[in-house]
């Protein structure tokens, strides 16, 4: 992970897009409960994979940036893989599975020593509601299998996406740290800038830190436009420093209204592109840029063009 921490602070490394949203609406394919991991199941899926990395592996490579690259995995835990008929053994075999195939796809990169390969972590439940919360213990539990799956196949840091409360979120660094691998955590917020929790973007990075000895590598957000919360950044302090990631969505929408939109949104790539050179000026450390719903491929490279 020592890349990215120690990257000079005028270059920045690249993250994908949306691949859920992509996958579904760009493509036409079917994610049953928005799981991409089953798409490792048979030739075609792997294809359809390949084909949504290779262009942010391609324009990593023009720019000559490192690249962070997920695996497929932001469902592949205990109770949505439950609902897809994977039992324990079944998820640690296709989040194994996961693993290779990132490492598979950086070995035949241009530049394999540019790529970080990160195993994701999803929420327990939904990534747009808090409605499940978990004690920090519980969520350690939960989320120690996958995590391991991880650490079994070599991969070099586990990165948590979407995580609406505070609790789930110390529970995986504390899963990941039992796992000898670095950890990003990745939090959601709604449209007034908190978490689904109700917590505070400072209160909640300053609480993950404080119970876990300040072990998460680094903090992003996610699943959220910058003008939900480009206001929580206006208060100084130590905190701002800890998010050096932003992966935004396309649309400026809340949850629910994205939730409730049989269409996509994938708002102007350009104007996103604008935020996030806004956001560079509030966050000394914003180092990981990529998107999240909505975004795909043209999204992020305007997000590199303006940045760089």
């Amino acid at each position: 992970m020592e890349p990215i921490l120690s990257a000079d602070p005028e270059t920045f490394v690249l993250a994908d897009g949306g691949m859920e949203t992509t996958l579904i609406f760009d493509r036409g394919i079917d994610l049953p409960l928005f799981s991409s991991f089953v798409l490792l199941e048979d030739e075609d899926g792997r294809a359809a994979l390949r084909d949504y990395y290779a262009p942010y592996l391609a324009l990593a490579e023009r720019h000559d940036v490192p690249f962070l690259l997920d695996t497929p995995t932001w469902r592949a835990n205990g109770d949505w893989g439950a609902q897809l008929g994977y039992d324990a053994a079944a998820l640690d075999r296709v989040n194994r599975e996961a693993a290779r195939f990132v490492q598979e796809l950086r070995a035949a990169s241009g530049r394999p020593e540019a790529v970080v390969c990160a195993g994701v972590v999803g929420p327990r439940g939904d990534g747009y509601q808090a409605d499940e919360r978990l004690t920090a213990e519980e969520a350690q539990g939960y989320h120690a299998a996958q995590i391991a799956s991880f650490a079994a196949a070599g991969l070099d840091m586990v990165a948590a996406y979407t995580l609406t409360h505070t609790d789930e979120a110390i529970g995986i660094v504390r899963a990941a740290q039992a796992a000898g691998l670095p950890v990003s955590v990745g939090v959601t917020v709604e449209t007034d800038g908190r978490l689904p929790s109700g917590e505070g973007l400072r209160e909640a990075i300053e609480r993950i830190d404080a119970r876990t000895d300040g072990a998460v590598a680094y903090f992003i957000v996610n699943c959220a436009h910058p003008t939900h919360f480009e206001d929580a950044l206006q208060e100084d302090g130590a905190w701002l420093a800890r998010i050096a990631g932003v992966r935004a969505n396309a649309s400026a929408k809340s949850h629910a209204e994205l939730d409730a939109s049989p269409d996509l949104d994938a708002g102007d790539p350009r104007e996103l592109a604008a935020r996030y050179v806004e956001l560079r000026a509030l966050l000394p450390r914003l180092t990981v840029v990529g998107g999240c719903c909505g975004t795909s491929d043209r999204h992020v490279a305007a997000i590199c063009d303006a940045l760089l």
